[in-house]
Formats: C-alpha cells, sequence, structure tokens
C-alpha cells in the first residue's frame, strides 16, 4: 500500500491534466466558460442576501445572515460534491480503469481537486463581501490558520472520497444512499444555524461530526469577531483525517484488483 501511495507524486502531471480537462468539460459550451466559477457564488450570496434582508429578515442576532451562511456553504459544497461525484467516478471511467498501466486512485483525486478549485474560486467573492459589510478584520493568526483549515478538509474529503469510490464498484446502492445521507449530514451540522443553539447535552454528538469542526473553524476565522477558538479540535480532526487517508488508501488499494472486473 505504502509503495503505491509513495508513487502518487510520479502522478501528479496526470493529476493537474485530467483537474484541468474536468474544469473545461465542466463548462464546456457555456458562453461564459470558466467564468462561471466567479458567477455562481457571487448568485448565490446576492440570492442569500435577498432572501435574508427582505424576505425572512428577522434571524436573531447574526448579522448579516447570508454571510455567516455562505462562510459554512461554500466549503460544505466543496465536500458535498466531492463525494457525490466520487460515488460515480470509477463506474464512469470504466475505460481508463481497464488499462493496466492507470492508478485508478487517481479519479477520485482528480474529482476533489476540480471540486477544491471551485471553492477557492468562490473565495474573493466572499472576501468581497466581507469588505462591503464592513465585517471585523482576520487576526494574522487567523489568516495562518485558514489554509490549515482548508488542509484540513483536502485530507478529510480525500480519504472519504477513497472509501466511497472504492466501495460504490461493488455496492451500487451507495449513490442513492449517499444522496439522503449528504442531506441529513447538511442539517446535522451548523452551518444554517450558529452552534450555539445546540443543546449543551447533546454537544457531544455534534462533536464526533467532522464537518462540524471544520464549519466553526471557517465561521470563527471568517465571520465570529474574536479569537479562533476552535484551533484545538482542528489539530485534533487533523489527525484523524490523516488517519482515515491512510485507512481509505487501504481499503482502494485492496478492492483495485476488482475494480476492471466489476465496472
Amino acid at each position: 500500500m505504502f509503495q503505491n501511495l509513495a508513487q502518487l507524486v510520479r502522478y501528479r502531471a496526470l493529476i493537474q491534466s485530467l483537474v484541468a480537462r474536468e474544469l473545461k468539460a465542466r463548462y464546456r459550451g457555456s458562453v461564459l466558460g470558466f467564468f462561471w466559477s466567479f458567477i455562481n457564488p457571487l448568485l448565490l450570496l446576492l440570492i442569500y442576501s435577498f432572501v435574508f434582508q427582505y424576505v425572512l429578515p428577522n434571524r436573531g442576532d447574526i448579522q448579516p445572515y447570508a454571510l455567516f451562511m455562505f462562510c459554512g456553504i461554500l466549503p460544505w459544497t466543496w465536500f458535498s460534491s466531492s463525494l457525490l461525484e466520487s460515488s460515480n467516478v470509477l463506474i464512469s471511467g470504466g475505460t481508463l480503469i481497464k488499462k493496466v498501466l492507470f492508478p485508478a486512485e487517481v479519479l477520485p483525486i482528480v474529482t476533489v481537486l476540480a471540486n477544491m478549485v471551485h471553492f477557492l474560486l468562490g473565495l474573493p467573492i466572499l472576501a468581497i463581501f466581507l469588505l462591503y459589510y464592513q465585517h471585523a478584520p482576520i487576526s494574522l493568526f487567523e489568516a495562518a490558520c485558514f489554509p490549515l483549515v482548508i488542509l484540513v478538509q483536502l485530507i478529510l474529503t480525500l480519504g472519504l472520497a477513497l472509501i466511497v469510490s472504492a466501495l460504490t464498484v461493488h455496492f451500487r446502492d451507495i449513490k442513492d444512499i449517499l444522496g439522503n445521507l449528504m442531506t441529513f449530514w447538511f442539517f446535522a451540522t451548523p452551518i444554517i444555524y450558529p452552534y450555539t443553539l445546540i443543546d449543551a447535552k447533546y454537544r457531544w454528538v455534534q462533536e464526533l461530526n467532522p464537518f462540524y469542526h471544520l464549519a466553526i473553524s471557517y465561521q470563527e476565522i471568517l465571520f465570529f469577531p474574536g479569537p479562533f477558538g476552535h484551533k484545538k479540535w482542528l489539530l485534533a480532526l487533523g489527525v484523524a483525517s490523516v488517519v482515515l487517508f491512510l485507512f481509505g488508501y487501504f481499503v482502494f488499494d485492496r478492492l483495485r484488483d476488482s475494480f476492471a472486473e466489476e465496472v
């Protein structure tokens, strides 16, 4: 397993090429093309701002509510899209997998990285609105921690994507189950509501949710004033994510020989 894992570095040019191809294919035939990567998050935030300012204006002490929600939904979209697309990536890429020398693990990795690019392109839109609303400036420490949050989410998402993509080849029902699971996961995570609304006696259940810690980390760095108090939980999640990634690659490596027959 570790020998195959070490060879991923050799495939970096292939991964870059496939990520670029995936990004081009997503907007092929559209007039604005790649600019939709900026326009989509901008339109989403404008819609949120309109709805929660004029349609549903009473959102308690969280103001601006649309900006608060966008701080969680932007990384969640990267996370959920990566897992949902990974559940079908090996099946749709069957012709590539059947080639003897093609590394199958590249496909879920490309899916996660392509969605990460869309997430990163949405960050300038978020930054513009943070400036527009004259939100509290981010400290140097928080600015230094922000790439760490992204890195932890990347490792966590890669580990889950490897597991989901490998198991779906053998159990096709996972695609349908995952769609419903992600909906439940979204509402179980404090993205559209602050974590302070969670009853203290049930807080330990939320702490088992890995995206709970990511959502709070993004919100504390980008939205809420004050110090980044969730850093210890983030570091713990980082360690757990590395373990999960290694476990995910182990599962993927054990099942890779059966992929060509199943797809």
